[in-house]
């Protein structure tokens, strides 16, 4: 295959990637909520784009770091705002791992 057409198809490749990043992040800022975007997906996904560029840098290929450095950008800041916006137990107002009061399947009622 000739270089110039495995540069088009990288190049694509890093586009898509940078690209499909933005519009979580726009409804994440419009809606001022981030409750539907999985932290531990957007963990692992932040991790991993570290060792891509990390990758990138010891293989001396310029463009795979660069284009991780965007997607961690990001990435990061997706996270960065699932962290602003869930940061006081969400909308519902009560962990999940709180006790429910009495009276609602929580302790057990006098008399029963």
């Amino acid at each position: 295959m000739n270089l110039i057409a495995i540069n088009i198809v990288g190049v694509g490749a890093a586009l898509c990637s940078m690209t499909s990043f933005v519009p979580q992040i726009v409804k994440i800022l419009r809606e001022r909520d981030a409750e539907g975007v999985s932290l531990r997906m957007y963990v692992v996904t932040v991790a991993g784009f570290c060792l891509w560029v990390g990758y990138g840098v010891l293989i001396g290929s310029w463009p795979v770091a660069a284009s991780n450095v965007v997607n961690l950008a990001l990435a990061g800041t997706i996270l960065g705002l699932k962290w602003k916006y869930s940061g006081d137990e969400g909308k519902t107002g009560q962990d999940p791992g709180t006790p429910l009061p009495e009276g609602e399947g929580g302790a057990r009622e006098a008399g029963g």
